[in-house]
């Protein structure tokens, strides 16, 4: 269900406004935002809502399930929403966290969402930092999940991924099942993982007679260089911060700690035991326990 207007306190909330462009912490301009797709879980409207941000490849239906069950079990409003160049929202040539902020920003001001709790994947736990760190009246707690404030693992897959990406072919003649099965063929000898070969599959559409890839690759893989660092920033977010690992993953690791605690002094740290990069995924019940708990929600 998509939202068309929120109610904050049993009122009408106030409308944040577009935030203008700003310069960015390394001081590169994040220019104008991008509207993002984004789907809504209803929740009661005293309590503050969480948005979800995936992470890179992903779309709002990654956490479709988990949103369903944080809403039931916190009562809250759950968005869920498509970054750039991703899943339903605009493409851009522009793939900063900067500007990613600003769109996030502009989706807060259209949902008249005075403050918000973030919940970011990978990617999305880059933008919901960058927008903690930016704009700290915001965001009432966040969520990382495997990911840190610092350069991403040098063994991460995701340039592996744009190459089998980029070199699959696809007959359009083929119903959509015989496709996917043509395409996930190709990706199989740079990606072993069934489960992320069809994570990437959920990317294949069909537009005009041709099967495409909804994310925008040539935006990404521009920008891959900038995706796997972080912003410098001189300030910090002091409101509570949990860092979720997955418990096999490296994206987490003691060396990050100091500039975890420089950035956001007011965070801990956790892992959840027998899962990799994608936490939430692999084992989503106790996902969500550790952001109820983290909540304070039974």
């Amino acid at each position: 269900m998509l939202l068309r207007s929120w109610r904050w306190g049993g009122v009408l909330g106030v409308r944040l406004p577009i935030p203008a462009p700003f310069r960015g912490a390394g001081g590169s301009s994040a220019g104008r935002p991008v509207d993002l797709a984004y789907d809504v879980t209803d929740g009661r409207d005293t309590e503050t809502p969480l948005i979800c941000l995936h992470g890179l490849f992903g779309s709002k239906s990654n956490f479709y399930s988990i949103a369903k069950a944080l809403s039931q079990r916190t009562g809250r409003m759950v968005v869920t929403v498509d970054t750039r160049n991703h899943g339903d929202s605009e493409h851009s040539p522009v793939m900063t966290y900067e500007a990613m902020s600003l769109d996030l920003q502009n989706l807060l001001g259209k949902l008249q969402l005075p403050k918000c709790i973030l919940i970011g994947h990978s990617m999305g736990g880059k933008i919901a930092m960058t927008t903690a760190l930016l704009r700290p009246e915001l965001i009432e707690r966040l969520v990382v999940v495997d990911v840190t404030p610092s350069q991403t693992s040098s063994h991460s897959p995701f340039p592996k991924f744009i190459t089998a990406m980029r070199a699959v072919t696809v007959d359009n003649d083929l119903a959509r099942s015989a496709a996917r099965s043509q395409v996930e063929q190709q990706l199989q000898p740079y990606i072993e993982d069934i489960r992320i070969r069809q994570f990437l599959l959920t990317n294949l559409v069909e537009r005009d007679g041709q099967y495409v890839w909804r994310v925008n690759l040539e935006a990404v893989a521009n920008h891959m260089d900038y995706i796997m660092t972080f912003p410098k920033f001189n300030t910090s977010y002091t409101a509570p911060t949990v860092f979720l690992g997955g418990g096999n993953s490296p994206y987490i690791s003691s060396k990050d700690y100091p500039e975890i605690k420089r950035l956001f002094p007011n965070s801990v740290i956790q892992h959840v035991p027998g899962t990799g990069h994608w936490v939430h995924a692999e084992k989503p019940h106790d996902f969500i326990n550790a952001i109820c708990a983290f909540l304070g929600t039974s």
